[in-house]
């Protein structure tokens, strides 16, 4: 049991770490160009639900309210399953060298957290400005090498 949980619990912990310092890149790149903060989220979530015909419920402020956060715990939730993911990907055996490992983590990252928005139609990654591309690259290169290095720190003092 422990040999599937230990990696579960590391990866989440560390896609824990790895989110923070996503949502503070972004939150910084927020307050440093003056940007607004993306609906992206919001919209993702209300398409989710009118695609696998959930009724979210409330009036419309409590509705708009808890859309908001559930947009948030989808960053979150996919931030600690991505962590997760690379904890049993490596527990697994998967080694590669430290560059390959932030690049195919930046990877999955981007991909994880944007496949859905095309997929849904909300977005058109082709369509990107050079601005927009920097925006989402520099915090999911950030979430990468920050759950990577967890991660590595918290095998490296587990008990065998």
């Amino acid at each position: 049991m422990m040999r599937v949980m230990r990696p579960l619990l590391h990866g989440a912990v560390a896609g824990l770490a790895g989110t923070t310092a996503l949502n503070i890149a972004g939150y910084a790149d927020i307050a440093c160009r003056g940007r607004p903060v993306s609906d992206t989220p919001e919209i993702t979530v209300r398409r989710l639900a009118a695609k696998l015909r959930i009724r979210i419920p409330g009036d419309e402020k409590v509705l708009e309210n808890r859309i908001v956060g559930l947009g948030a715990l989808t960053g979150y939730t996919v931030g600690l399953g991505m962590g997760a993911a690379l904890s049993c990907a490596q527990a697994a055996g998967w080694r590669p060298t430290k560059a390959p490992r932030y690049v195919l983590a930046s990877l999955f990252a981007l991909t994880a957290t944007n496949a859905p928005i095309v997929l849904l139609g909300i977005s058109d990654p082709r369509t990107w400005t050079t601005s927009d591309w920097v925006s989402d690259i520099i915090p999911h290169v950030l979430y990468a090498v920050v759950t990577i290095r967890v991660l590595d720190r918290l095998e490296a003092t587990a008990p065998d």
